[in-house]
């Protein structure tokens, strides 16, 4: 299954997505006609666990979308899982340090770059897939095509960003802007010198390292500004949020409001 975010990266296009938090294989399956090149299953805010999120990626995959996933936490099981089940990228969030990106690239690639367990899974066909013909075409192709993605979204992060993009292993950075405001001191004030200067800072290293820069947005308008601005690509909202503003925008259409 081509990774649409990362073959547009390499041919200098940019991607768009969205989350998904419903938890509904349907509701992502659906996503085929939008457009859309990426959904990320959600197991970090939603209550989506991983055979949830295998059903998930699975209507993702089937519906010809890039299905990348939200860890919940930093550890071998939460990146491992994921990967094992079909997720062609993982995001991880509260990133703090340095050594926390150094553990997930040992969790999240296979030798030399990493120390990731082997097993015959979805994500390689159970053995079967081309690319999983021989073990070692299987770690190089997964090594090569599924991307670890640590999210930006702490001060610590921030503080060693340059290093973090450099590092091998790392595809790029996921930006979490409204976490970022918030330990920044400006909760949601995207415009606050300091919390602008940030955001550019984290895309203007990714773009030096030669990683993927990728950023939520909360609106077609942020969307534009954040690819204006340079982002590779743009993860746009959620689906739990435009649930509810298309229906409450309908019920205001029906009462005249």
């Amino acid at each position: 299954m081509e990774n649409t975010v990362l073959e547009k990266f390499r041919q200098g296009r940019q991607s768009l997505g969205t989350f998904s938090a419903i938890g509904s294989p349907l509701a992502v399956e659906s996503l085929r006609y939008t457009g859309l090149d990426y959904v990320i299953v959600d197991t970090e805010h939603s209550p989506a666990g991983i055979e949830s999120a295998a059903a998930q990626i699975a209507a993702a995959q089937g519906a010809g979308l890039t299905a990348l996933a939200r860890a919940n936490e930093i550890s071998r099981t939460a990146v491992l899982r994921l990967l094992d089940v079909g997720a062609q990228g993982v995001v991880v969030p509260c990133v703090e340090t340095v050594e926390e990106v150094r553990e997930l690239v040992r969790y999240a690639k296979f030798a030399p770059l990493g120390n990731r367990g082997f097993c015959p899974t979805r994500d390689g066909g159970w053995g079967y897939a081309a690319h999983a013909a021989s073990i070692s075409g299987y770690m190089e192709t997964s090594n090569r095509e599924t991307l670890l993605l640590p999210q930006c979204e702490t001060v610590g992060c921030l503080e060693h960003i340059e290093e973090i993009t450099a590092m091998d292993g790392v595809d790029g950075i996921f930006v979490g802007p409204f976490d970022l405001s918030i330990a920044l001191g400006h909760p949601g004030e995207f415009d606050a010198p300091v919390v602008h200067d940030a955001i550019l800072r984290v895309q203007a290293a990714c773009r030096r390292s030669g990683k993927l820069s990728i950023i939520f947005t909360g609106s077609a308008a942020a969307s534009r500004q954040r690819f204006a601005e340079g982002f590779d690509s743009v993860t746009m909202g959620m689906d739990s949020l435009f649930y509810v503003e298309m229906y409450k925008n309908l019920v205001a259409d029906v009462w005249g409001k």
